[in-house]
Protein backbone atom coordinates (compact mmCIF):
# COMPACT_ATOMS: atom_id res chain seq x y z
CA UNK A 1 0.00 0.00 0.00
CA UNK A 2 1.40 3.54 -0.75
CA UNK A 3 1.61 6.62 1.04
CA UNK A 4 2.77 9.78 0.19
CA UNK A 5 3.54 10.96 3.59
CA UNK A 6 6.10 12.46 5.82
CA UNK A 7 4.49 10.83 8.66
CA UNK A 8 6.44 7.40 9.76
CA UNK A 9 4.66 7.06 13.17
CA UNK A 10 1.52 7.69 14.97
CA UNK A 11 0.95 8.92 18.30
CA UNK A 12 -2.19 6.99 20.19
CA UNK A 13 -3.83 9.45 23.29
CA UNK A 14 -5.47 7.13 24.18
CA UNK A 15 -7.49 7.17 27.51
CA UNK A 16 -7.08 9.71 30.50
CA UNK A 17 -3.56 11.19 31.07
CA UNK A 18 -3.43 10.40 34.77
CA UNK A 19 -1.00 7.80 35.40
CA UNK A 20 -3.69 6.60 38.89
CA UNK A 21 -5.97 6.13 35.61
CA UNK A 22 -4.00 4.45 33.78
CA UNK A 23 -2.40 1.62 35.90
CA UNK A 24 -6.46 1.19 37.20
CA UNK A 25 -7.42 0.67 33.68
CA UNK A 26 -4.51 -1.22 32.39
CA UNK A 27 -5.34 -3.96 35.36
CA UNK A 28 -9.31 -3.53 34.32
CA UNK A 29 -8.46 -4.16 30.97
CA UNK A 30 -5.67 -6.95 31.68
CA UNK A 31 -8.45 -9.14 33.41
CA UNK A 32 -10.83 -8.78 31.19
CA UNK A 33 -8.50 -10.05 28.13
CA UNK A 34 -7.20 -12.66 30.07
CA UNK A 35 -10.91 -14.16 31.09
CA UNK A 36 -11.13 -13.41 27.41
CA UNK A 37 -8.85 -15.53 26.24
CA UNK A 38 -9.74 -18.51 28.47
CA UNK A 39 -12.91 -18.71 27.86
CA UNK A 40 -12.92 -19.00 24.23
CA UNK A 41 -9.77 -21.16 24.57
CA UNK A 42 -12.09 -23.73 26.80
CA UNK A 43 -15.22 -23.45 24.43
CA UNK A 44 -12.42 -24.32 21.48
CA UNK A 45 -10.67 -27.16 23.55
CA UNK A 46 -13.92 -28.77 24.64
CA UNK A 47 -15.59 -28.64 21.17
CA UNK A 48 -12.69 -29.80 19.11
CA UNK A 49 -12.12 -32.66 22.26
CA UNK A 50 -15.87 -33.62 23.03
CA UNK A 51 -17.30 -36.16 19.53
CA UNK A 52 -21.05 -34.89 20.80
CA UNK A 53 -19.96 -31.34 20.21
CA UNK A 54 -18.93 -32.25 16.07
CA UNK A 55 -22.17 -30.61 15.07
CA UNK A 56 -22.34 -27.52 12.76
CA UNK A 57 -23.93 -25.62 15.74
CA UNK A 58 -20.49 -26.06 18.04
CA UNK A 59 -18.40 -25.48 15.06
CA UNK A 60 -19.95 -22.29 14.17
CA UNK A 61 -19.22 -21.47 17.80
CA UNK A 62 -15.48 -22.88 18.21
CA UNK A 63 -15.69 -20.42 15.26
CA UNK A 64 -16.53 -17.73 17.03
CA UNK A 65 -14.28 -17.68 19.60
CA UNK A 66 -11.17 -18.31 17.60
CA UNK A 67 -12.15 -15.33 16.14
CA UNK A 68 -12.80 -13.43 18.97
CA UNK A 69 -9.12 -14.04 20.80
CA UNK A 70 -7.65 -12.70 17.10
CA UNK A 71 -10.34 -10.00 17.30
CA UNK A 72 -9.42 -8.81 20.79
CA UNK A 73 -5.75 -9.16 20.38
CA UNK A 74 -5.58 -7.07 17.17
CA UNK A 75 -6.74 -4.09 19.73
CA UNK A 76 -5.73 -4.66 23.70
CA UNK A 77 -2.41 -6.09 23.93
CA UNK A 78 -1.05 -2.96 22.09
CA UNK A 79 -3.55 -0.90 24.32
CA UNK A 80 -2.42 -2.36 27.33
CA UNK A 81 1.39 -1.64 26.58
CA UNK A 82 0.38 2.18 25.54
CA UNK A 83 -1.10 2.52 29.23
CA UNK A 84 2.08 1.98 30.89
CA UNK A 85 4.56 3.37 28.34
CA UNK A 86 5.13 7.01 28.00
CA UNK A 87 5.91 7.11 24.20
CA UNK A 88 3.02 5.56 23.14
CA UNK A 89 3.82 5.05 19.53
CA UNK A 90 2.42 2.87 16.73
CA UNK A 91 4.11 2.99 12.93
CA UNK A 92 2.73 3.65 10.08
CA UNK A 93 2.34 0.67 8.92
CA UNK A 94 1.94 -1.25 12.08
CA UNK A 95 -1.70 1.59 12.49
CA UNK A 96 -2.47 -0.04 8.26
CA UNK A 97 -2.26 -3.33 9.78
CA UNK A 98 -4.13 -2.63 12.92
CA UNK A 99 -6.90 -1.25 10.93
CA UNK A 100 -7.07 -3.80 8.25
CA UNK A 101 -7.09 -6.81 10.86
CA UNK A 102 -10.01 -4.87 13.02
CA UNK A 103 -12.30 -4.28 9.81
CA UNK A 104 -11.93 -7.77 8.72
CA UNK A 105 -12.26 -9.68 11.78
CA UNK A 106 -15.32 -7.13 12.70
CA UNK A 107 -17.23 -7.94 9.40
CA UNK A 108 -16.12 -11.33 9.73
CA UNK A 109 -17.74 -11.81 13.21
CA UNK A 110 -20.87 -10.20 11.56
CA UNK A 111 -21.07 -12.32 8.79
CA UNK A 112 -20.66 -15.16 11.09
CA UNK A 113 -23.20 -13.98 13.85
CA UNK A 114 -25.58 -13.83 10.51
CA UNK A 115 -24.55 -17.69 9.60
CA UNK A 116 -25.02 -19.19 13.19
CA UNK A 117 -28.52 -16.96 13.34
CA UNK A 118 -29.47 -19.08 9.86
CA UNK A 119 -28.17 -22.06 11.72
CA UNK A 120 -30.75 -22.13 14.46
CA UNK A 121 -33.45 -21.08 12.57
CA UNK A 122 -32.96 -24.22 10.16
CA UNK A 123 -32.93 -26.14 13.89
CA UNK A 124 -35.69 -24.69 15.33
CA UNK A 125 -38.11 -24.14 12.38
CA UNK A 126 -37.01 -26.80 10.44
CA UNK A 127 -35.67 -29.50 12.23
CA UNK A 128 -36.62 -32.33 9.36
CA UNK A 129 -35.17 -30.25 6.63
CA UNK A 130 -31.74 -29.16 9.22
CA UNK A 131 -29.52 -32.45 8.75
CA UNK A 132 -30.22 -31.73 4.51
CA UNK A 133 -29.88 -28.28 4.49
CA UNK A 134 -26.84 -27.43 7.04
CA UNK A 135 -24.57 -30.73 6.36
CA UNK A 136 -20.55 -30.42 7.09
CA UNK A 137 -19.78 -29.05 3.25
CA UNK A 138 -22.74 -26.25 4.28
CA UNK A 139 -21.12 -25.09 7.44
CA UNK A 140 -17.55 -25.49 5.85
CA UNK A 141 -19.07 -23.44 2.86
CA UNK A 142 -20.88 -20.46 5.21
CA UNK A 143 -17.91 -20.35 7.37
CA UNK A 144 -15.21 -19.94 4.66
CA UNK A 145 -17.50 -17.73 3.26
CA UNK A 146 -17.73 -15.57 6.24
CA UNK A 147 -13.83 -15.55 6.39
CA UNK A 148 -13.46 -14.61 2.97
CA UNK A 149 -15.75 -12.21 2.48
CA UNK A 150 -14.66 -10.45 5.63
CA UNK A 151 -11.18 -10.40 4.12
CA UNK A 152 -12.41 -8.66 0.95
CA UNK A 153 -14.41 -6.11 2.96
CA UNK A 154 -11.69 -4.37 4.88
CA UNK A 155 -9.03 -4.47 1.81
CA UNK A 156 -11.22 -1.37 0.43
CA UNK A 157 -11.33 0.54 3.52
CA UNK A 158 -7.85 0.26 4.48
CA UNK A 159 -6.38 0.82 0.98
CA UNK A 160 -8.31 3.94 0.93
CA UNK A 161 -7.18 5.44 4.00
CA UNK A 162 -3.52 4.23 3.76
CA UNK A 163 -3.09 6.62 0.72
CA UNK A 164 -4.60 9.52 2.21
CA UNK A 165 -1.90 12.19 3.02
CA UNK A 166 -0.85 12.44 6.83
CA UNK A 167 0.85 16.03 7.07
CA UNK A 168 2.44 16.88 10.00
CA UNK A 169 -0.22 16.44 13.37
CA UNK A 170 0.05 12.63 14.35
CA UNK A 171 -1.73 12.31 16.93
CA UNK A 172 -4.22 9.70 16.73
CA UNK A 173 -7.14 10.93 19.90
CA UNK A 174 -8.02 7.04 20.42
CA UNK A 175 -6.27 3.97 22.02
CA UNK A 176 -6.07 1.97 18.45
CA UNK A 177 -6.12 2.96 14.89
CA UNK A 178 -10.17 3.40 14.13
CA UNK A 179 -11.27 4.98 10.99
CA UNK A 180 -12.59 7.66 12.40
CA UNK A 181 -9.77 9.32 13.62
CA UNK A 182 -7.62 8.85 11.08
CA UNK A 183 -10.01 10.45 8.35
CA UNK A 184 -10.33 13.70 11.15
CA UNK A 185 -6.50 13.86 10.96
CA UNK A 186 -5.87 13.54 7.46
CA UNK A 187 -4.83 16.75 5.65
CA UNK A 188 -6.49 14.75 2.48
CA UNK A 189 -10.35 15.40 1.15
CA UNK A 190 -11.63 12.43 2.96
CA UNK A 191 -15.41 13.06 1.22
CA UNK A 192 -14.73 9.77 -1.31
CA UNK A 193 -13.47 7.40 1.12
CA UNK A 194 -16.06 8.65 3.87
CA UNK A 195 -18.71 7.79 1.61
CA UNK A 196 -17.42 4.45 0.43
CA UNK A 197 -16.60 3.23 4.34
CA UNK A 198 -20.36 4.58 5.22
CA UNK A 199 -21.97 2.68 2.03
CA UNK A 200 -20.13 -0.45 2.79
CA UNK A 201 -20.79 -0.24 6.36
CA UNK A 202 -24.66 0.08 6.19
CA UNK A 203 -24.45 -2.91 3.66
CA UNK A 204 -22.48 -5.10 5.91
CA UNK A 205 -24.19 -4.28 9.16
CA UNK A 206 -27.69 -3.60 8.14
CA UNK A 207 -28.20 -6.42 6.11
CA UNK A 208 -26.37 -8.85 8.98
CA UNK A 209 -28.12 -7.47 11.45
CA UNK A 210 -31.68 -7.21 9.61
CA UNK A 211 -30.63 -11.37 8.53
CA UNK A 212 -30.19 -12.06 12.31
CA UNK A 213 -33.27 -10.06 13.82
CA UNK A 214 -36.00 -12.28 11.16
CA UNK A 215 -34.39 -15.70 12.22
CA UNK A 216 -34.67 -14.91 15.51
CA UNK A 217 -38.41 -13.17 14.93
CA UNK A 218 -39.72 -16.66 12.91
CA UNK A 219 -37.58 -18.74 16.03
CA UNK A 220 -39.68 -16.92 18.79
CA UNK A 221 -42.96 -17.21 16.72
CA UNK A 222 -41.92 -21.30 16.67
CA UNK A 223 -41.41 -20.99 20.31
CA UNK A 224 -44.80 -19.92 20.46
CA UNK A 225 -46.06 -23.20 19.42
CA UNK A 226 -44.47 -25.37 21.84
CA UNK A 227 -46.85 -26.43 24.29
CA UNK A 228 -44.27 -26.82 27.51
CA UNK A 229 -43.53 -23.93 29.24
CA UNK A 230 -40.65 -24.93 30.53
CA UNK A 231 -39.85 -25.72 27.15
CA UNK A 232 -40.44 -22.51 26.22
CA UNK A 233 -39.00 -20.63 29.00
CA UNK A 234 -35.41 -22.59 28.13
CA UNK A 235 -35.40 -21.70 24.51
CA UNK A 236 -36.32 -18.11 25.16
CA UNK A 237 -33.83 -17.61 27.60
CA UNK A 238 -31.13 -18.85 25.04
CA UNK A 239 -32.57 -16.50 21.94
CA UNK A 240 -32.87 -13.47 24.41
CA UNK A 241 -29.29 -14.14 25.34
CA UNK A 242 -28.16 -13.95 21.79
CA UNK A 243 -30.15 -11.23 21.21
CA UNK A 244 -28.18 -9.56 23.86
CA UNK A 245 -25.23 -10.06 22.88
CA UNK A 246 -25.71 -8.87 19.35
CA UNK A 247 -27.82 -5.90 19.87
CA UNK A 248 -24.59 -5.02 22.18
CA UNK A 249 -22.32 -5.72 19.26
CA UNK A 250 -24.23 -4.19 16.18
CA UNK A 251 -25.87 -1.25 18.16
CA UNK A 252 -22.15 0.09 19.20
CA UNK A 253 -21.27 -0.96 15.53
CA UNK A 254 -23.46 0.79 13.85
CA UNK A 255 -23.66 4.36 15.68
CA UNK A 256 -19.75 4.00 15.05
CA UNK A 257 -19.70 3.35 11.22
CA UNK A 258 -23.19 4.05 9.78
CA UNK A 259 -23.11 7.57 9.40
CA UNK A 260 -22.21 10.05 6.38
CA UNK A 261 -19.92 12.55 9.26
CA UNK A 262 -17.57 11.75 11.86
CA UNK A 263 -19.52 13.71 14.83
CA UNK A 264 -19.52 11.69 18.00
CA UNK A 265 -17.02 13.29 20.75
CA UNK A 266 -13.50 11.37 20.89
CA UNK A 267 -14.35 10.50 24.69
CA UNK A 268 -17.63 8.83 24.13
CA UNK A 269 -16.28 6.92 20.82
CA UNK A 270 -13.56 5.65 23.01
CA UNK A 271 -16.60 4.49 25.55
CA UNK A 272 -18.64 3.00 22.78
CA UNK A 273 -15.35 1.01 21.06
CA UNK A 274 -14.40 -0.39 24.66
CA UNK A 275 -17.88 -2.28 23.78
CA UNK A 276 -17.36 -3.79 21.02
CA UNK A 277 -13.49 -4.62 21.24
CA UNK A 278 -13.40 -5.72 24.69
CA UNK A 279 -16.21 -6.27 26.54
CA UNK A 280 -18.50 -8.00 23.71
CA UNK A 281 -15.46 -10.67 22.98
CA UNK A 282 -16.13 -11.21 26.88
CA UNK A 283 -19.77 -11.88 26.71
CA UNK A 284 -19.55 -14.41 23.79
CA UNK A 285 -18.07 -17.80 25.28
CA UNK A 286 -20.29 -16.68 28.37
CA UNK A 287 -23.43 -16.12 26.23
CA UNK A 288 -22.91 -18.72 23.39
CA UNK A 289 -21.17 -21.25 25.08
CA UNK A 290 -21.61 -21.48 28.92
CA UNK A 291 -25.57 -21.02 29.11
CA UNK A 292 -25.64 -24.05 26.77
CA UNK A 293 -26.86 -26.95 27.88
CA UNK A 294 -25.30 -29.27 26.01
CA UNK A 295 -22.18 -27.39 26.21
CA UNK A 296 -22.31 -27.40 29.71
CA UNK A 297 -22.48 -31.78 30.46
CA UNK A 298 -19.60 -31.92 27.92
CA UNK A 299 -17.38 -29.59 29.82
CA UNK A 300 -18.17 -31.31 33.16
CA UNK A 301 -17.49 -34.85 30.91
CA UNK A 302 -14.12 -33.63 29.89
CA UNK A 303 -13.21 -32.56 34.20
CA UNK A 304 -14.31 -36.08 35.47
CA UNK A 305 -12.18 -37.47 32.81
CA UNK A 306 -10.00 -35.79 33.65
CA UNK A 307 -9.58 -35.62 37.38
CA UNK A 308 -10.09 -39.64 36.92
CA UNK A 309 -7.19 -39.76 35.20
CA UNK A 310 -5.31 -38.03 37.93
CA UNK A 311 -6.28 -39.73 40.69
CA UNK A 312 -5.46 -43.13 39.29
Amino acid sequence: MVNDTAVLEFRLLGFSGNPQYQILLFIVFLVIYILTILGNFIIISVVTLEPRLHLPMYKFLKNLSFLEVCYTSTIVPKMLANLLAERKSISFSGCMAQLFYFITLGATECYLLAAMAYDRYLAVCEPLHYIVAMTAESYTRLAAGSWLTGVFTGFLPCLMVSRLQFCSCNLIDHFFCDISPLLKLSCSDTTVTEAVIFILSLLVLSSCFLLILVSYLLIILSILKIPSTSGKRMTFSTCSSHLMVVTIYYGTMISMYVRPTYRLSSELSKAVSVLYTVVTPLLNPVIYGLRNKGFKEALEKIVIRHHRLHAL
